[in-house]
């Protein structure tokens, strides 16, 4: 059996000796949210998504929610103080955070923009996330994320 790909989002946590555990389901198939939670065995409510914004004013946000929620635009701008956000075009996402849709974290983008998490998040004792690579996660604890990047608790579902 091969041994597991470290990912940067893998070293960074390393580095900053946050605890997490690495989920990989490359050759599962699996392309959505539901789908990652099911072949891994995992609450679709403890697995989270990242998504990318931009507001009216130009300035970029981040949104991590649960795979199977939508991301509700109006509550979005709100909590970012913005009068509308849209998503970013997926050519923009690499470029912008370094990564490619479907393997974007809200750990180690190229540079930090302000970031929500779901507010649904606190009732979780671990959640997970995408650990940069498609086919990648990781299962930390919300605390321990917010020791590697700022956050706000925001309600961001529809």
């Amino acid at each position: 059996m091969k041994k597991q790909e470290k990912t940067n989002v893998m070293r960074l946590l390393d580095q900053h000796k946050v605890a997490y555990e690495s989920h990989c389901y490359l050759d599962t198939g699996a392309v959505s949210g539901a789908e990652v939670a099911q072949v891994l065995g995992q609450d679709p409510a403890r697995v989270f998504k990242t998504l990318v914004t931009v507001g009216k004013s130009g300035q970029h946000y981040v949104f991590v929610i649960p795979v199977l929620q939508e991301l509700d635009l109006k509550k979005a701008a709100a909590a970012a103080g913005e009068k509308s956000i849209a998503m970013v075009k997926s050519k923009e996402l690499l470029p912008l955070t370094g990564y490619i849709h479907g393997g974007c974290s809200p750990v180690g983008m190229k540079k930090p923009f302000p970031t929500f998490l779901d507010e649904s998040a606190r009732a979780q004792s671990a959640i997970l996330c995408s650990a940069g690579k498609v086919g990648y996660q990781v299962e930390l604890a919300p605390a321990d994320l917010a020791r590697l990047i700022p956050f706000s608790w925001a309600e961001l579902c529809e």
